[in-house]
Protein backbone atom coordinates (compact mmCIF):
# COMPACT_ATOMS: atom_id res chain seq x y z
CA UNK A 1 0.00 0.00 0.00
CA UNK A 2 1.31 3.35 -0.77
CA UNK A 3 1.26 6.20 1.34
CA UNK A 4 -1.05 8.13 -0.64
CA UNK A 5 -3.54 4.89 -0.36
CA UNK A 6 -2.62 4.52 3.57
CA UNK A 7 -3.43 8.36 4.46
CA UNK A 8 -6.68 8.45 2.01
CA UNK A 9 -7.86 5.39 4.66
CA UNK A 10 -6.95 7.17 7.58
CA UNK A 11 -8.26 10.16 6.72
CA UNK A 12 -11.43 8.66 5.70
CA UNK A 13 -11.66 6.24 8.88
CA UNK A 14 -11.15 9.94 10.75
CA UNK A 15 -14.30 11.23 9.05
CA UNK A 16 -16.22 8.55 10.26
CA UNK A 17 -14.87 8.73 13.86
CA UNK A 18 -15.58 12.52 14.60
CA UNK A 19 -17.71 13.14 17.30
CA UNK A 20 -18.94 16.41 18.78
CA UNK A 21 -17.25 17.27 21.89
CA UNK A 22 -17.74 20.32 23.68
CA UNK A 23 -15.70 22.04 26.40
CA UNK A 24 -17.45 22.11 29.23
CA UNK A 25 -17.50 21.56 32.84
CA UNK A 26 -18.77 18.32 34.27
CA UNK A 27 -22.92 18.89 35.07
CA UNK A 28 -22.20 18.96 38.82
CA UNK A 29 -18.65 20.09 39.76
CA UNK A 30 -19.17 19.94 43.63
CA UNK A 31 -19.73 23.02 44.35
CA UNK A 32 -22.19 25.01 42.78
CA UNK A 33 -25.91 25.31 43.50
CA UNK A 34 -26.76 25.37 40.05
CA UNK A 35 -28.28 28.78 39.99
CA UNK A 36 -26.96 31.50 37.82
CA UNK A 37 -28.08 34.25 39.51
CA UNK A 38 -25.66 37.18 40.90
CA UNK A 39 -26.83 37.41 44.69
CA UNK A 40 -24.56 40.06 46.68
CA UNK A 41 -26.06 40.48 50.83
CA UNK A 42 -25.48 43.63 51.44
CA UNK A 43 -25.26 42.67 55.69
CA UNK A 44 -22.77 40.24 54.68
CA UNK A 45 -20.54 43.06 52.50
CA UNK A 46 -21.08 45.57 55.30
CA UNK A 47 -20.27 43.70 58.16
CA UNK A 48 -17.16 42.29 56.30
CA UNK A 49 -15.60 45.55 55.31
CA UNK A 50 -16.93 47.20 58.80
CA UNK A 51 -14.43 44.88 59.94
CA UNK A 52 -11.79 45.20 57.49
CA UNK A 53 -12.09 48.98 59.02
CA UNK A 54 -12.05 48.22 62.22
CA UNK A 55 -8.65 46.12 61.62
CA UNK A 56 -7.19 49.17 59.93
CA UNK A 57 -8.27 51.19 63.06
CA UNK A 58 -6.34 48.68 65.61
CA UNK A 59 -3.70 48.12 62.95
CA UNK A 60 -2.60 51.74 62.71
CA UNK A 61 -2.96 52.14 66.40
CA UNK A 62 -1.00 49.21 68.09
CA UNK A 63 1.02 48.02 65.18
CA UNK A 64 3.27 50.57 66.07
CA UNK A 65 3.33 51.54 69.54
CA UNK A 66 6.80 49.60 70.09
CA UNK A 67 8.66 51.31 67.22
CA UNK A 68 9.88 54.53 69.18
CA UNK A 69 11.08 51.66 71.82
CA UNK A 70 12.45 49.75 69.60
CA UNK A 71 14.43 52.60 67.39
CA UNK A 72 15.97 53.63 70.70
CA UNK A 73 17.27 50.05 71.43
CA UNK A 74 18.92 49.68 68.06
CA UNK A 75 20.52 52.96 68.43
CA UNK A 76 21.91 52.17 72.02
CA UNK A 77 23.08 48.69 71.21
CA UNK A 78 24.69 50.05 67.35
CA UNK A 79 26.81 52.52 69.24
CA UNK A 80 27.44 50.32 72.20
CA UNK A 81 29.10 47.98 69.53
CA UNK A 82 26.58 45.25 69.47
CA UNK A 83 25.67 43.66 66.15
CA UNK A 84 22.32 43.10 67.81
CA UNK A 85 21.67 46.99 67.04
CA UNK A 86 21.42 46.62 63.15
CA UNK A 87 19.80 43.46 63.19
CA UNK A 88 17.22 45.28 65.56
CA UNK A 89 16.73 48.02 63.16
CA UNK A 90 16.03 45.77 60.32
CA UNK A 91 13.49 43.84 61.79
CA UNK A 92 12.00 47.25 62.85
CA UNK A 93 12.34 48.45 59.32
CA UNK A 94 10.77 44.91 57.93
CA UNK A 95 8.01 45.04 60.61
CA UNK A 96 7.19 48.80 59.04
CA UNK A 97 6.87 47.80 55.67
CA UNK A 98 4.76 44.72 55.95
CA UNK A 99 2.69 46.99 58.67
CA UNK A 100 2.20 49.34 56.04
CA UNK A 101 1.75 46.81 53.08
CA UNK A 102 -1.43 45.17 55.75
CA UNK A 103 -2.99 48.35 56.64
CA UNK A 104 -2.73 49.12 52.68
CA UNK A 105 -4.48 45.98 52.50
CA UNK A 106 -7.36 46.65 55.19
CA UNK A 107 -7.73 49.92 53.72
CA UNK A 108 -8.21 48.20 50.23
CA UNK A 109 -10.68 45.88 51.14
CA UNK A 110 -13.04 48.07 53.19
CA UNK A 111 -12.90 50.37 50.26
CA UNK A 112 -13.49 47.67 47.39
CA UNK A 113 -16.87 46.61 49.39
CA UNK A 114 -18.06 50.04 50.32
CA UNK A 115 -17.70 50.32 46.27
CA UNK A 116 -19.17 47.31 46.16
CA UNK A 117 -22.21 47.68 47.64
CA UNK A 118 -22.58 50.91 46.27
CA UNK A 119 -22.34 50.12 42.88
CA UNK A 120 -24.50 47.08 43.32
CA UNK A 121 -27.29 49.24 44.30
CA UNK A 122 -26.90 51.35 41.62
CA UNK A 123 -27.67 48.66 39.16
CA UNK A 124 -30.07 47.28 41.04
CA UNK A 125 -32.13 50.79 41.01
CA UNK A 126 -30.86 51.09 36.95
CA UNK A 127 -32.57 47.78 36.57
CA UNK A 128 -35.87 48.53 37.93
CA UNK A 129 -36.03 51.74 36.14
CA UNK A 130 -35.11 49.68 33.12
CA UNK A 131 -38.23 47.48 33.45
CA UNK A 132 -40.67 49.69 34.33
CA UNK A 133 -40.01 52.15 31.70
CA UNK A 134 -40.20 48.72 28.96
CA UNK A 135 -43.49 48.39 30.93
CA UNK A 136 -44.78 51.63 30.39
CA UNK A 137 -43.67 51.45 26.14
CA UNK A 138 -45.35 48.21 26.38
CA UNK A 139 -48.72 50.41 27.29
CA UNK A 140 -47.86 53.01 24.84
CA UNK A 141 -48.07 50.51 21.78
Amino acid sequence: MSFDDEWASVRTKAEVDVTMRLNQVPADPGGGSGNADLGVDQGKLGAIGSAAYALHGRLAKDGSHARTNTSEAATGMSTSGFRTGSAMATVQETWGSQLSTLLDACANISNHLDYSAASHAKEEADIKAALAASQINEYLK
